[in-house]
């Protein structure tokens, strides 16, 4: 049975609530292993909706944080948290009114402006349909055509980075290294600094293993969660970096968003271009 969620927060916005869930994703990463269930409420767009939360939150004792940007909900959401004293959090409120008053402009008041279609917009788009059509080795085509290629054992994020790094603009494929099947031919012909190697610690990993056959029903003495197959595993995937000769970063107990910040850097460094 899954750990139930220590803490439960609610994403209230007038938009799709993506800012607000990753500030709350940020936050939480910093009380790693506290459970966090992130519940978003998009789209609202009246003082009913709101206090439906609201009411919801107070009942199992949730925390709220809202990305409004509409003056009128903003109001109605900091008085109803207080009517119904919910700890209720703004995120965007401060900033707009001093924005305001240090330009002597009035915001536009329109949610959802930071997804317009524009460029940026559909090159994301791009990037997330590459990361989904090149994901776990599904096509070995992909890492010629990637500007990341991720590689490493199972369950050292490679799908949660590739998907985070693709929200940045990122075109990544991935490869997961597994002593019984050779990786692709393709990855050996590719420019080192393209490549990105992540390890894990055996004790961590072991822990992540168990919990995901857990997850799946299945017992978490499978080999699968076994610490000398982690080991194995681990050993011939740093054979495989060395061969490589790409950087390596460990991922135990880094959050998602940490790990694609180092790699963003790293990327940045040796392809301002991108």
């Amino acid at each position: 049975m899954n750990k139930p969620a220590e803490v439960i927060i609610y994403v209230v916005s007038d938009a799709a609530g993506d800012t607000g869930e990753l500030v709350v994703r940020a936050a939480v990463a910093q009380f790693h292993p506290v459970q966090a269930e992130i519940r978003r409420a998009p789209f609202v767009t009246d003082e009913g909706t709101l206090e439906r939360f609201v009411l919801h939150a107070k009942q199992c004792g949730a925390i709220v944080m809202y990305t409004l940007v509409i003056p009128h909900l903003r109001e109605a959401m900091k008085r109803l948290a207080a009517e119904e004293d919910v700890v209720a959090i703004d995120l965007l409120g401060p900033l707009i009114e001093s924005l305001e008053q240090r330009t002597g402009r009035q915001s536009r008041q329109e949610p959802g402006l930071n997804h317009v279609l524009d460029e940026d917009y559909f090159k994301k788009v791009d990037a997330v349909e590459f990361a989904v059509r090149y994901d776990d080795a599904k096509d070995p085509s992909g890492v010629l055509k990637a500007d990341i290629v991720l590689v490493g054992v199972s369950r050292t994020s490679k799908t949660p980075l590739s998907m985070y790094l693709a929200h940045q603009k990122y075109k990544v494929a991935n490869i997961p290294l597994v002593p019984e099947i050779k990786p692709p031919q393709e990855l050996f012909t590719l420019p080192k600094h393209k490549i990105i190697g992540l390890t894990i610690g055996v004790p961590y990993l072991n822990i992540i293993r168990k919990e995901r056959l857990k997850a799946l029903g299945l017992p978490d003495s499978a080999l699968y969660a076994a610490t000398d197959r982690i080991e194995q595993e681990l050993q011939y995937a740093e054979s495989i970096m060395k061969r490589l000769g790409c950087v390596v970063y460990d991922v135990s107990y880094r959050a998602v968003e940490e790990t694609a910040s180092l790699i963003m850097e790293h990327v940045r460094s040796v392809r301002p271009e991108l």
